[in-house]
């Protein structure tokens, strides 16, 4: 909300390092740049060096001071958006201090002002990243890039801030890396840190990496073409660009000396001499290994199913093509999956038809129940998407080599110029049958709270994994979503340098739909009820999930932020019973009252 003109609070703007005029580049300035032997023992830590200045506003004419209101003006636990003329900041007061940071979360823009505040850290509303107070480091995602922190200033009872506009602007901040040292005595074939797979997980690694100092050889090799990109569009986003959707950009990778090998294959893993071995013959020696492949879609196994014109979604390249040809015509959506679901709600508006088939006849009702199962699929029935549900596909028919028909085991012929299947996913491990390497009877690689599988020096992240669930009594579970992946990179980053930190984020994931989404929390596999409060018909409601009595999981659409306070109280240790629904609800969503965050217990 707006300052009251009558009060006045200041705040000074700390720039962070990466607003130079221009980033030095990479000692040789290309983006596979050091090479070098690994000798299995050296451990370099070395961060650019950052003169501190007694003046960090390079510019006076890009510093803007403003004051924004009395130091009673907010309560402890409050916070408030100021306004400084050319950009905001997020104004937070908790223990008697005052705090300011950037006011939108960097992952996709969301007002903070209206997230959660808790015990230092600010939670975004829309998609759970965590940002400390103090810092405005990023603590639990999505996202790559901190919050600047900016200086507060109080004199005479009045709250100062001195902002650079130029941070005000861009309201994001890359955490300072170290860069690789190691010039001479290279050799192509080695490296001291091999990442298999560049999502979420495997970049997060590099980057952590970077973060704590660790200065020798990171190679990431994925079989996309394309440096890391931002998964989740592709289904939510189906027409956006490589370069539109690229978590960072090519010179990012050539500044912090992060190599990353496209279009390369790892075929297999030799443990005990610590080589991978690519689909081309080529070899590498690593000292750390990081297994971060991600999944597989399924196919169908019906007859037809290599036709052109049937898509598992995996690329940009895959979305582009797809929306291109359903543009006015009849398309097919083969699995009410996340993937399908949000492929159908894209192309509702484009395509002449949109049908959907499906074997369950609610859509999500394992991971929502079956009640939101069915709003979502009223909503997408009023948007022009008609449900195929209990039947499977039996054939894909052609005419002229492509394309034409899709019939279902039920009988029925749907006109199909296009298909997308969604039906699911197995995990990308087969190459690792022979490593010794623990998989377990799904194909899921089996790692500790670490990441660290059974091979010392080997972890794991990612949709690939199980791993314990500390939300669930350290049940060892499989999460494949962005953040859950972001946080699996992070941690096995921090343990091979030794660092000791065990996992215990809070699952968090959503969906977008016809300009709606759905916020979840938590693991609810398995549950037994679900608690429902508001109005489903209308779409604004938050359904609780629980087993045995205890609220494990929380869904909302149109209730913000009330799923990232649920996710508050689930880190914090503290459990949610079925009978405190409604108070939990009342306080948190009502009346604003955070109080019931602190402490640990029920």
């Amino acid at each position: 909300f707006w300052v009251i003109p009558a009060v006045e609070v200041k705040i000074e703007v700390v720039i962070p390092e990466k607003e130079r005029s221009k980033e030095e580049m990479s000692p040789n300035g290309k983006a596979s740049p050091l090479i070098y032997k690994v000798n299995g023992t050296a451990r370099h830590y070395h961060l650019e060096e950052h003169p501190i200045a007694s003046n960090p506003y390079h510019n006076p004419k890009d510093v803007v001071e403003a004051s924004v209101c009395h130091v009673k003006d907010l309560e402890n636990g409050q916070m408030r958006e100021v306004d400084l003329g050319c950009g905001k900041a997020l104004l937070i007061k908790e223990s008697g201090e005052f705090h300011a940071v950037g006011h939108k979360c960097p992952h996709y823009g969301a007002p903070l002002v209206k997230g959660v505040l808790s015990k230092g850290r600010v939670r975004c509303p829309w998609h759970g990243a965590c940002f400390n107070i103090g810092t405005g480091d990023i603590e639990d995602f999505p996202g790559l890039d901190s919050l600047p922190r900016f200086q507060v200033k109080i004199e005479k009872e009045k709250v100062y801030i001195r902002a650079s506009k130029q941070t005000l602007q861009t309201q994001r901040r890359t955490k300072m890396m170290a860069k690789c040292i190691s010039l001479s005595n290279y050799n192509l074939s080695s490296t001291n840190v091999l990442i298999i797979g560049a999502g979420a997980a495997g970049l997060v690694c590099a980057e952590t990496l970077r973060q704590e100092g660790f200065s020798d050889r990171i190679v990431m090799c994925t079989m996309d073409r394309h440096l890391p990109y931002d998964r989740p569009k592709l289904s939510k986003s189906m027409d956006s660009h490589p370069e539109q959707i690229a978590l960072r950009p090519k010179e990012f990778f050539c500044t912090y000396d992060i190599e990353v090998l496209t279009e390369m294959q790892v075929a297999a893993v030799d443990v005990k001499s610590k080589i991978a071995v690519f689909k081309d013959g080529f070899k590498m020696e690593y000292n750390k290994l990081l297994i971060a492949t991600g999944n597989t879609p399924k196919t169908l196994s019906c007859k037809g199913k290599e036709m052109e014109n049937v898509f598992n979604i995996r690329t940009p390249e895959d979305a582009n093509r797809v929306v291109k040809l359903a543009t006015s015509k009849n398309v097919v959506i083969v699995g009410a999956s996340f993937l399908g679901m949000e492929v159908a709600a894209y192309l509702a508006e484009r395509a002449h038809s949109v049908s959907l088939v499906e074997l369950e006849h609610v859509p999500f009702k394992k991971f929502f129940g079956e009640r939101v199962g069915r709003a979502v699929m009223k909503m997408f029935e009023n948007n022009r998407v008609k449900f195929y549900m209990q039947t499977e596909v039996s054939e894909l028919r052609e005419q002229e080599g492509k394309l034409k028909e899709v019939v279902l085991k039920s009988g029925k012929v749907l006109r199909a110029d296009v298909c997308v299947v969604g039906v699911g996913a197995v995990p990308a491990t087969g190459f690792l049958k022979q490593s010794g390497i623990n998989i377990d009877s799904k194909g899921f690689i089996v790692v500790n709270k670490m990441m660290q599988t059974n091979i010392p020096g080997v972890f794991a992240a990612g949709d690939a994994v199980t791993f314990p669930l500390a939300l669930r009594n350290n049940k060892k579970v499989n999460v494949p979503h962005w953040q859950m992946a972001h946080m699996h990179g992070r941690v096995a980053a921090l343990n091979m340098l030794a660092h000791g930190t065990e996992i215990s984020t809070v699952p968090y994931l959503w969906t977008a739909m016809f300009g709606k989404s759905i916020r979840y929390a938590g693991h609810g596999e398995g549950f037994d009820d679900v608690v429902i409060q508001g109005d489903l018909d209308e779409l604004k409601f938050v359904a609780f999930y629980t087993k045995s009595d205890e609220v494990v999981a929380v869904a909302s659409m149109n209730y913000d932020p009330i799923v990232s306070k649920v996710a508050e109280v689930l880190a914090a240790g503290r459990t949610i019973r079925k009978r405190d629904v409604d108070t939990v609800v009342f306080l948190s969503f009502r009346t604003g009252d955070m109080s019931w965050l602190t402490g640990k217990g029920t």
